[in-house]
């Protein structure tokens, strides 16, 4: 226990003494950070798209429309500019053709600036259809802004064409009918922020484990490698066993790794008590209820040793990082799978797919702990922990003669060496 404790100490030491390491903690907060906020600078800091309309329909609905869309958005911002259209024709394909280098550029608009979208109104069978003309064929912002605001202002008429006052087409569209969520899971039976809460905390802890096995997956790989190209391993192999070898290096990296995450997660507990104490409370409350804590550290735990042991394992059978590389896409496509299932499992978490895919081992620790929220019955969580556990023991076992036999081999990695190592051939 000793050795394992001084190989995990040195493991350990030599990723925090290095300016890297502290480096990678310092920035990727504030590379979360900006990828969360730059799609709200983005919304806010773009400008308010330019759009013309002309109508060539007898019903007055380009006023209407010009109405409709330069009403304020949630963002306190006109959804668009309206501006008058730098074209007067009532031929349908004469004003597409003569919109077309205002879109493009070639032409500016009378009072300056460059046209974003036109909106051509078109005499139809409802009433009106519209044609919308976009200088970005990819944002279809505009389109589904002019489909809403049509489509309302057709049903309006059509409701003043049956004799329905606008007082009364105004008081039906304010009614706003009061619907209150219940859930016999819920502490009170009415479905607060705490019951949500649940749920993606289930979801953040499954990614965090994901992340955690990703990260420690290099660091164990590269720290396996260095080691028996430098001969260091056969030394380590001379002194200590196997098992304390593997052992003191997987929890040397999951040192490592629990000091990202202890200031990872202090940085975030800081600002959430700045910025929204009562949702911290409720965290806090929510992880210490049912048992939710020993719940996700069992699955979390459990998942980060049976990736980690084979990690380890794999890294002892290959020669350069390239070898190692190569080996990670197999892996990765692996780790892939719960990674597409998570965000259904918050939604539908019994679903017979999800259910079937949670008694893999390699899957369960991700989507058990975003299946948390459902509440899963007692033996789902007993069965999927007991064979994880399994799993992760059947492969301690086999990982200790694959490691002694990749550690002492000098060929490069082959399926045939593998699985020779792992049925104790290599010894």
């Amino acid at each position: 226990m000793n050795r394992l404790l001084r190989i995990a100490g040195r493991e350990y030491a030599a990723y925090v003494r290095t300016i890297g390491f502290w480096l990678s903690i310092c920035l990727m907060p504030v590379g979360l950070l900006a990828a969360i906020a730059a799609p709200i600078l983005m919304a806010k800091s773009a400008p308010t798209p330019i759009v013309a309309i002309l109508d060539m329909t007898q019903g007055g609905y380009g006023a209407r429309l010009a109405q409709a869309l330069g009403r304020t958005g949630p963002e306190g911002r006109p959804l668009a500019r309206i501006v008058p259209s730098p074209v007067r024709t009532d031929s349908l394909a004469g004003a597409a053709a003569a919109l077309r280098p205002f879109l493009s550029g070639d032409l500016s608009l009378p009072g300056g600036g460059r046209l974003d979208a036109a909106v051509i109104l078109r005499p139809d069978v409802g009433g009106a259809a519209a044609d919308v003309w976009s200088r970005n064929a990819a944002d279809h912002t505009i389109e589904g802004r002019v489909a809403t605001a049509l489509s309302d202002l057709l049903r309006r008429e059509r409701l003043a064409k049956a004799g329905i006052d606008p007082k009364t087409l105004q008081a039906i569209d304010e009614m706003a009918p009061r619907v209150t969520a219940y859930s016999p899971k819920a502490e009170h039976g009415k479905v607060g922020d705490r019951e949500q809460l649940q749920g993606f905390i289930g979801f953040g802890m499954g990614i965090l484990l994901w992340m955690v096995v990703l990260t420690g997956a290099g660091i164990l790989l590269n720290s396996v490698i260095e080691e028996k190209s430098s001969r260091i391993l056969e030394v380590l192999l001379s002194s200590a066993s196997v098992p304390e070898i593997m052992g003191g290096k997987i929890l040397g990296v999951a040192g490592v790794t629990a000091t990202v995450l202890g200031v990872w997660l202090s940085i975030g507990a800081v600002i959430l008590l700045k910025v929204q104490s009562g949702l911290a409370g409720d965290l806090v409350a929510t992880l210490f209820s049912k048992g939710l804590l020993i719940y996700f550290a069992f699955y979390f735990v459990g998942g980060y040793l049976m990736y980690a042991t084979l990690f380890v394992t794999v890294g002892a059978f290959c020669e350069t990082t390239r070898e190692a590389q190569t080996l990670l896409g197999p892996m990765m496509i692996l780790l892939s799978v719960p990674m597409v299932f998570m965000s259904q499992a918050m939604i539908h978490p019994d679903a017979p797919l999800l259910l079937i895919l949670s008694w893999i081992p390699p899957f369960t620790p991700f989507l058990m702990a975003a299946r948390a929220a459902s509440d899963p019955p007692l033996w789902q969580v007993l069965g999927t922990g007991v064979l994880m556990l399994i799993t992760t023991g059947l492969e301690l076992m086999v990982a200790g003669r694959a490691f002694r036999a990749g550690a002492l081999s000098t060929a490069r990695f082959e399926p045939k060496l593998f699985f020779a190592g792992l049925m104790g051939g290599g010894e």
